[in-house]
């Protein structure tokens, strides 16, 4: 990694303040989870009922060591312990088992399904009255130790958890519930801490709740490093600081007046056309509330957009159990008119033949009759939130074969190997996953860098020219500052 040296991040720094554009020459940054956690106890509350099957047992460990994974583990850092309940409760090992991660983490893998009833009501009060207890490695209360419960579950508890579940937010314990499949979501609701957008979470199978460690290890997370864990807005380059981060640019690129994205530095003018075509799932799963979000998910990328005979076109195709062109390259010229379609399209259900959809894209959407421009780059935007009931992978090397950038978005049930083989090299950075409908804005942020129209907005070529100038800047800095001083003490020596 390169390094760059204090005196010049000063300096860009006074320079974006002089609104004068920079170019920091950097290797990107490698990507780490880097949490501290504030001391606590942390026990996890897992449904090993007869409806978990084995397979789905096993994921649900995945699960909880990714969140371990990520913590600050130690006996005045975060303890943490494993309740495992199905028709009576056993606790795996208390808060004052393991001091380090690889123990916790070699005793989660130990842990075997109890494969019988749901009584989630007495593994909450064993939380309260046990696993949380001095004798078990609980800490006394206090404001500088935070007590956490993550409840999972997928089915209908046979007990009352309302009353319960009450007495332990009372005691101090903050609650999360995870549902799974048929789970009963009102006892979720019954269980979770205030608010209950950020307590509560549902994912439809085991197969996705490896998704949600990201949002425990950002939940636990007292201060983090931004850059290290992606959750930042930068381009290119991100230098951390505590609790923030300010952004820079590779070599050759200069900073945009956003703070956040990069321009090449070609000493030509001119900019790029782009065709940017939005093939959009509207299957029975993805239900109306959240196909809205979709719709404003669409209109986020329209507003970062040039749009203009000469540079962005934008086109709109949805499918289901069949493709319908929504409207085509061209047809709109101003972002109003894009985001007005957007807002009246109306909601397919259905099926889900993303394959299909994709070869409607080769055939018609890119092609000159429907709009398409010579020599424009050609950008599709796939989103789909579950597994395509058609093959797609004929359709999607076509796409890349034919130059198109393939960009991947998915939600909830969809599946990542059909992302990646629908994205763009490097793969990485072309496809996107989220679990929640509500967090989809978070991936049109990262998707709005990546498509914008490049134009040569380059001030300076290099490093040197960016230092001389701030240089000379602050050379006639000091001599104002000189001659001040200087005028201060004549008058001083008048007072005197």
């Amino acid at each position: 990694m390169r390094l760059i040296s204090g005196t010049s991040l000063v300096l860009c720094g006074l320079l974006l303040l002089l609104q004068v554009p920079c170019t920091l020459g950097l290797a990107p940054q490698s990507r780490g989870h880097l949490c501290r956690t504030r001391p606590t106890d942390l026990v996890f509350v897992v449904d090993s009922s007869r409806s978990v099957r084995p397979v789905e047992f096993e994921k649900v460990k995945v699960f909880l060591s990714q969140v371990i994974e990520s913590l600050d583990v130690g006996p005045n850092a975060t303890r943490v312990g494993v309740v495992n309940y199905a028709s009576a409760v056993k606790q795996e090992f208390p808060l004052r088992a393991h001091g380090s991660k690889a123990a916790l983490l070699q005793a989660v893998r130990r842990i075997q399904p109890l494969s019988t009833g749901t009584m989630t009501g007495l593994a909450i009060q064993f939380a309260i009255t046990k696993a949380f207890g001095d004798a078990e490695g609980g800490r006394a209360r206090s404001p500088d130790i935070s007590k956490v419960a993550v409840v999972v579950t997928d089915g209908r508890p046979q007990d009352s958890v309302r009353d319960v579940s009450a007495r332990a937010r009372a005691s101090g314990i903050e609650l999360f519930a995870i549902g799974v499949g048929r789970v009963d979501k009102a006892t979720l609701r019954q269980i979770a801490s205030e608010p209950q957008e950020e307590h509560v979470d549902y994912v439809e199978s085991y197969g996705v709740i490896q998704k949600l460690s990201k949002k425990f290890q950002e939940a636990l997370c007292v201060v983090s490093d931004l850059c290290a864990t992606g959750d930042h807005d930068c381009e290119q380059v991100c230098l951390s600081s505590p609790g923030s981060y300010t952004c820079a640019c590779r070599e050759g690129f200069t900073l945009n007046s956003d703070g956040k994205t990069c321009n090449v530095c070609s000493g030509g003018g001119g900019s790029s056309a782009t065709d940017l075509v939005f093939l959009i799932d509207g299957s029975k799963s993805v239900r109306p509330e959240n196909f809205e979000l979709v719709k404003k998910f669409i209109n986020q990328i329209v507003d970062t957009l040039d749009v203009s005979d000469k540079l962005a076109q934008v086109g709109l195709v949805q499918y289901s159990s069949s493709v319908r062109q929504e409207f085509p390259l061209g047809r709109f010229h101003t972002k109003k008119d894009i985001k007005a379609a957007v807002r009246n399209m109306s909601y397919m259900e259905k099926g889900t033949m993303t394959g299909a959809a994709l070869k409607y894209l080769i055939d018609n959407s890119f092609t000159v009759s429907s709009g398409a421009r010579p020599g424009a780059q050609k950008v599709g935007i796939v989103f789909t939130d579950g597994r395509s009931q058609d093959y797609i992978n004929d359709a999607a090397k076509k796409a890349k074969d034919l130059g198109f950038k393939m960009f991947a978005v998915g939600v909830g049930n969809a599946v990542e190997d059909e992302l990646r083989e629908i994205a763009s090299e490097p793969v990485a950075e072309h496809y996107f996953y989220t679990a929640d409908f509500k967090t989809i804005n978070q991936i049109g942020k990262r998707l709005q860098k990546k498509i914008c129209v490049e134009e040569d907005l380059c001030a300076c070529e290099s490093i040197v020219k960016f230092q001389t100038k701030v240089e000379g800047l602050l050379q006639a800095l000091t001599r104002k500052l000189e001659a001040v001083s200087k005028r201060l003490a004549v008058l001083e020596n008048r007072v005197v």
